[in-house]
C-alpha cells in the first residue's frame, strides 16, 4: 500500500492551530470532504511514534512533523479517561491545555503529550512530543 500523499513538488504543509481546528478537524468531525486528502487516519494506540513518519509522510520532502486523525481510545468502556498506551509505552499529558481562538471566539483546545517508553509510573521519557487538538465542546454542535 502506498502511504505517501501525492502532492506537487515543493509542497509544504504548515497549518496554524486555528487552521487545524477550524478547517481540518471541524470538517473531519462533520464527515465533510477536505480539499486535499493529506491527513491520514491512523489508530494512534496501535502504532509507535517512530513509525508515524512512514504512515503520515506528505510528499518526498524531509519532515519532522506529521499530521493525522485518530479516535480517542477510552481506558474503560463507561468512563471518560483516555487510554494513550501503545505496545512500547504511553503518551502522557504535560502542561496546561492551550485555547485556540478564531476571531476572538474559542473554537478548540491543544493538549501537549510526551511519549514515555515502558509502563506508568516508571516509564522513560522520550523526545517524542505530540499536540492533540479538539473542538470546544459547545462548538461541536455547529460543526
Amino acid at each position: 500500500m502506498d502511504t505517501l500523499s501525492h502532492v506537487p513538488p515543493g509542497f509544504r504543509f504548515h497549518p496554524t492551530d486555528e487552521e487545524l481546528v477550524d478547517y481540518y478537524l471541524r470538517k473531519k468531525v462533520a464527515s465533510r470532504r477536505i480539499d486535499l486528502d493529506i491527513i491520514k487516519d491512523i489508530d494512534l494506540y496501535k502504532i509507535e511514534p517512530w513509525d508515524l513518519q512512514v504512515k503520515c509522510k506528505i510528499g518526498t520532502e524531509e519532515q519532522n512533523e506529521w499530521y493525522f486523525f485518530s479516535h480517542k481510545d477510552k481506558k474503560y468502556p463507561t468512563g471518560t479517561r483516555t487510554n494513550r498506551a501503545t505496545t512500547a509505552g504511553f503518551w502522557k499529558a504535560t502542561g496546561r491545555d492551550k485555547p485556540i481562538y478564531s476571531k476572538n471566539t474559542l473554537i478548540g483546545m491543544r493538549k501537549t503529550l510526551v511519549f514515555y517508553r515502558g509502563r506508568a509510573p516508571n516509564g522513560q521519557k522520550s523526545d517524542w512530543i505530540m499536540h492533540e487538538y479538539r473542538l470546544e465542546a459547545n462548538d461541536r454542535l455547529h460543526a
